[in-house]
């Protein structure tokens, strides 16, 4: 029988919920249970797919195609272990659902309510993770408490302690806990406030999670005890860390949080098995190189729109014990300067994914110059499409080679629309999404990074490299060094007289963990660092 664990926050958004339930799915599967993890967005789109990154921040695929938040990114790497799109849940999805099921006749002559028709479906929801040989579910609740479209799922998570049992279980509150300089204190009172909130809607905490930028002091400490009904063991800091995310964990072991989560929900289980994780924090404590690596991309500004392309790179430079430099470079300020002197410190330049035709110009630019310049590049998504385009102007001689998707009637269309897009209509989950198998030719980077012939990498796109022009940009240097089974789409390129030179059409930063960093990361880190080296 799983037992249950609900993350909810309070005060204020992106306190770390998702590295907070990451972290205790890192630690339970490390007393050698079997965890899922997953979460639920208030908000009323079915799924992030159409949204702005300004808006939500990265989109985040599974291996069955599903469109989801970036914590299922922070999930994965924490714990090692694939999720799906059960993973993830909107309010969208939840109400749409119900919908459908009236609209079927599953409810003829019920009145449909928020309770218990859309709560119980939330409550479906967080079961179909609980199947045989699962200890704990895991699932954070995303916003915050008091937050009108969170009401449902917090009273969902409400009927479930009555539902499963007061031992199987437990609720963990994140919550700040703010110093305000002025004054010289740890204020309280807003977690109060939180924890007060709760109780009304019939929720109980029973452990805090508090973000502060100081040490609790013990006044601290007994006031958030007694005002939230927590018992003092039970008040656990998470302040900010200094180097990276993954010393989260190391935090709670310190505190006992994972014991007291095992003691609180009668778990047995055998000892602590860390395994890779203290080398890795070790390695990423005291690297013994450092690189620069300008990524070249259309929202750098906001952090999260690349997450998991910069943990990535972090793991390539752990499985290289080194530090990597993250120069994050405006496509559109490469457009409009000398390149050389946004790019010339880079010791690698990656192009990253994206939509829409601004900044292509200046993606396309940085493309040239690390070709011409002999930098290591990895181009990922839209950066293979940026990079087809200027090997087809600079090498093939096709000036009037663009994207179909950001010149309709481009005299040399290199990008095109897939053939199966051709037909789609709507915007939502209608990409090509997921998983897909990929052969790669021996002798080439990609077959020297991965190590085989056969692999398999997640999706995000509706056009693909024109196979009309193969035979010419092959005759010019390029080699078309990964497709698809059936050698109908080209899933990786590469330039034969370049030190390294790989663009990818699939997202391999969604399969890149800390104990496990992605090969191309690696590989690309590592010519990085030769670069440097030599310079």
């Amino acid at each position: 029988m799983a037992k249950f664990i609900f993350v909810t926050g309070g005060v204020v958004s992106s306190l770390g919920k998702g590295i907070t339930a990451a972290s205790l799915g890192m630690l339970l599967k490390a007393w050698g249970l079997n965890v899922k993890l997953q979460k639920f967005d208030p908000y009323l789109n079915v799924d992030p797919g159409t949204m702005s990154p300004y808006q939500h921040g990265e989109v985040y695929v599974t291996d069955d195609g599903a469109e989801t938040d970036l914590d299922l990114g922070h999930y994965e790497r924490f714990t090692g272990d694939p999720t799906s799109r059960d993973s993830n849940y909107t309010a969208g999805q939840i109400y749409y659902s119900v919908i459908q099921k009236e609209r079927r006749g599953d409810y003829l002559g019920e009145t449909i309510q928020l309770v218990p028709h859309i709560t119980n479906e939330i409550k479906c929801c967080v079961r179909k993770l609980a199947c045989p040989g699962v200890d704990v579910v895991i699932s954070e609740i995303g916003g915050t408490v008091g937050d009108i479209e969170g009401l449902a799922f917090l009273e969902a998570i409400r009927q479930m302690r009555l539902d499963e049992g007061q031992d199987n279980v437990i609720y963990v509150h994140v919550t700040l806990v703010p110093y305000i300089s002025a004054a010289g204190e740890i204020k309280t009172k807003p977690s109060q406030h939180s924890a007060g909130r709760l109780r009304e809607i019939g929720i109980i905490p029973d452990m805090l999670i508090c973000r502060t930028e100081r040490p609790l002091t013990e006044s601290a400490r007994s006031k958030l005890s007694l005002f939230c009904n927590v018992q003092r063991e039970a008040v656990i800091e998470e302040p900010d860390v200094e180097q990276t995310i993954y010393e989260v964990p190391f935090m709670f072991i310190e505190q006992g949080l994972d014991r007291l989560i095992m003691k609180r929900l009668g778990l047995r289980c055998g000892t602590l098995d860390l395994g890779q994780w203290p080398a890795i924090l070790e390695q990423i404590r005291n690297p013994t190189s450092e690189v620069t690596i300008a990524v070249v991309g259309k929202y750098n500004e906001l952090k999260d729109a690349y997450k998991s392309i910069y943990e990535a790179l972090d793991h390539g430079g752990v499985a290289n014990r080194s530090r990597v430099q993250v120069k994050r470079v405006q496509a559109e300020n490469v457009e409009a300067s000398d390149e050389r002197g946004l790019l010339a410190d880079a010791d690698g330049i990656l192009v990253p994914g994206g939509f829409g035709s601004r900044g292509i110009s200046g993606k396309i630019e940085a493309v040239r110059f690390a070709r011409e310049r002999k930098i290591p590049f990895l181009g990922i998504c839209l950066g293979l499409q940026c990079a087809v385009i200027e090997f087809a102007h600079s090498v093939c001689g096709l000036a009037g080679a663009d994207s179909t998707e950001n010149d309709a009637g481009a005299e040399h269309p290199v990008i095109c629309l897939l053939e199966e897009q051709k037909e789609v209509r709507e915007k939502g989950a209608s990409m090509r999404l997921g998983a897909y198998p990929c052969e790669i030719k021996p002798g080439t980077r990609a077959h020297e990074a991965y190590g085989t012939g056969h692999i398999s990498e997640r999706h995000r796109h509706r056009y693909e490299f024109n196979n009309h022009y193969r035979k010419l940009f092959e005759s010019k240097g390029m080699v078309l060094s990964g497709l698809s089974p059936d050698g109908e789409l080209v899933e990786m390129i590469e330039i034969a007289d370049h030190p390294w030179f790989v663009a990818t059409q699939a997202h391999p930063e969604f399969k890149s963990y800390p104990i496990s960093p992605h090969p191309l990361f690696r590989e690309f880190i590592r010519a990085a660092l030769a670069r440097r080296a030599s310079r």
